[in-house]
């Protein structure tokens, strides 16, 4: 493969290597092990890929989800809103979604235990679901955690 066609950060990386493998062989060795295969694997899965890109831009990582593959992902994490802008910002945010992106947050975080949700009509009642079983999520354990 020719580097000089590469875009300037991944020439920039491989100079980087080829000067550390200089005095440090083998760990230049196993960085670029590691650099490929996650490579490999941002290419291939789009999850991993999202997920490693939060991660580098000091986003909140995305939380894990119950998934059914029935509806698609909700428009954001509620949880990471909650956390930055409390119960209030969250409802802002929420109040902005029509019905089915509200429905989407509940399916693909699994708030929907008594098989309700899903059914109501009115788009208030579907976030004071959502914010209650974030509120509940987030402050879950919180009786073992020690201000500081």
């Amino acid at each position: 493969m020719n580097l000089e066609a590469q875009p300037p950060a991944a020439q920039r990386a491989a100079d980087a290597i080829a000067e550390l493998a200089q005095t440090r062989p083998e760990l230049a060795e196993a960085l670029t092990g590691v650099l490929v295969a996650v490579a490999i694997e941002a290419g291939r899965t789009g999850r991993f890929a999202t997920a490693l890109q939060a991660a580098l831009s000091g986003s909140p990582a995305p939380r894990s989800v119950k998934r059914t593959g029935r509806r698609a992902p909700g428009p954001f994490d509620p949880f990471a809103v909650y956390i930055e802008d409390g119960e209030p910002g969250l409802r802002d945010k929420l109040g902005e979604l029509d019905l089915e992106a509200l429905r989407d947050i509940v399916a693909e975080h699994g708030m929907d235990h008594d098989r309700l949700a899903m059914k109501w009509k009115d788009t208030s009642r579907v976030i004071d679901r959502i914010v209650e079983k974030v509120a509940a999520r987030t402050a879950k354990g919180s009786v073992f955690r020690q201000d500081t």
